[in-house]
């Protein structure tokens, strides 16, 4: 769901980020430079590396999904790293249209950068490797991990390569944002999973599904043939192949429902963010063994500022532009040493 909208829109998108930036100015106390937060982009994603001291000098300094949530953690006196990605194969290029950036502080190889139109398992490899090499150039040992949308499963991935391979680098947490635990309905719609008529007739539902299925069959396989329940869930699904993964690892969840239908429907669809439904989003049908330790949040929002584009609502409205969502993002950084020592489950659906 990608296309070009006004500049004007682009414009005041600029503006408002330049309401929260505050990069070195924090009163807080900043946590060691070896302890890292680690923001990891979603699918369809082109997404530049940012260091805390590094970013694009025009447009938005860490694209369209990242950049307030960068700017709002470092005034907080973290080190923020965004992991490079693209919007197919090869290294992050300049972006103009919807969300630009440009003149980025360093591009990597494309074994570093995530191909977001590519398979989850392929993309937790490059992703490994950029963390590694966060390790070996930056010096960081410990990461927190925050996935939006596809990000949360690419994390996840990432995660299992680190362990398979004893990487030194130590995960303290992971915070998911609209991430598709079990699929969406969009990519369950595009491999004939759910039908249209789920929508209930909602015009911004039906133009969705048409849309992404559209772009499956047009990359035939990757992000979009995996994203859905048949992939990721039941017996010897995706998800069951990550058991033991997050054993120790806390994790939290933040889903979006600002999109919603009166009567009966079907919960893999309603409510939604405006691409992944909310019990997806919460990790409904998770079991123990993938998903051990949870906390749950629910905000009235929708995925992405692209999202609330189309839909002509606020940025604000968007998950990872929410003030609220931001700090529930830091609260699950600052509690994640004592977390698996506290309530389990809170906010989840049962």
């Amino acid at each position: 769901m990608r296309r070009v909208l006004a500049l004007a829109a682009v414009m005041t998108m600029i503006g408002a980020l330049a309401g929260c930036q505050s990069n070195s100015s924090s009163t807080e106390e900043k946590r060691p430079a070896s302890t890292a937060v680690v923001i990891v982009s979603g699918g369809d994603a082109t997404t530049p590396y940012t260091g805390p001291d590094q970013a694009c000098k025009t447009g938005l300094a860490a694209g369209n999904t990242d950049t307030a949530l960068r700017e709002y953690l470092l005034s907080k006196g973290y080190a923020v790293y965004t992991s490079p990605a693209m919007a197919g194969r090869g290294q992050v290029v300049d972006q103009t249209g919807f969300g630009p950036f440009g003149v980025c502080p360093v591009t990597l190889p494309e074994n570093m950068t995530v191909d977001s139109t590519g398979s989850i398992d392929t993309a937790g490899e490059h992703l490994a490797r950029f963390l590694n090499w966060l390790h070996t150039d930056k010096g960081v040992t410990e990461i927190d991990f925050v996935g939006h949308s596809m990000g949360g499963l690419y994390s996840r991935a990432a995660i299992r390569v680190l362990t398979s391979t004893n990487s030194p680098l130590k995960v303290r947490s992971l915070t998911t944002i609209g991430t598709p635990w079990q699929g969406s309905y969009l990519s369950d719609y595009a491999n004939g999973i759910t039908p249209l008529s789920d929508c209930k007739g909602d015009t911004f539902c039906e133009t969705a599904m048409k849309g992404f299925a559209d772009e499956v069959k047009r990359l035939m396989a990757g992000s979009g043939r995996e994203v859905n329940q048949a992939f990721l869930m039941g017996k010897n699904g995706w998800n069951e192949y990550q058991s033991g993964v997050l054993d120790k690892i806390p994790v939290v969840l933040i889903g979006g429902k600002k999109f919603t239908k009166d009567g009966q429907v079907n919960p893999a669809v309603w409510p939604n963010d405006g691409i992944v439904a909310l019990q997806s989003a919460l990790a409904k049908d998770i079991s123990d063994p993938v998903l051990p330790h949870r906390r749950c949040y629910t905000f009235d929002d929708t995925h992405s500022i692209y999202v609330s584009n189309l839909a002509g609502l606020e940025q604000k409205t968007a998950l990872t532009w929410d003030p609220q969502v931001l700090d529930v993002v830091r609260k699950a950084i600052d509690d994640a040493p004592t977390a698996l020592d506290g309530a389990n489950r809170e906010g989840c659906p049962a």
